[in-house]
């Protein structure tokens, strides 16, 4: 049989990865619901995932990435709407998609490990 070689455990965590991959998905999902009775739901979502992860950026003292997500939580907040809609809105959600994932992606904090 194959030996188990021992795997040293991860030095970082990446807490903002999860709800990165998230938003990306309903950025694109909502590619489609633009103009929909349904898309108030996407900007629900986006906002508050653009939320987290920037809560968890300035968690791991990496504020810079907390201004494109307060951008992006501004762009899509469901309270007051930007009359944002046609090419450049659907670029736009395809260039949040990616600096979510890039985001989540690069946000890392050093993890605890237990002796």
């Amino acid at each position: 049989m194959y030996a188990q070689a021992k795997r040293a455990p991860s030095e970082f965590q990446r807490n903002a990865f999860a709800p990165a991959v998230l938003a990306a998905i309903v950025l694109l999902a909502g590619i489609a619901l633009v103009d929909k009775e349904f898309y108030l739901a996407v900007r629900f979502i986006v906002a508050i995932l653009a939320v987290i992860i920037g809560w968890f950026a300035v968690q791991a003292r990496q504020w810079w990435w907390a201004l494109p997500m307060l951008g992006i939580a501004v762009a899509w907040n469901p309270v007051y709407p930007l009359p944002l809609n046609g090419p450049a809105w659907i670029a736009a959600h395809i260039v949040a998609a990616g600096v979510c994932v890039v985001a989540g992606a690069l946000i890392k904090t050093p993890r605890a490990v237990a002796k």
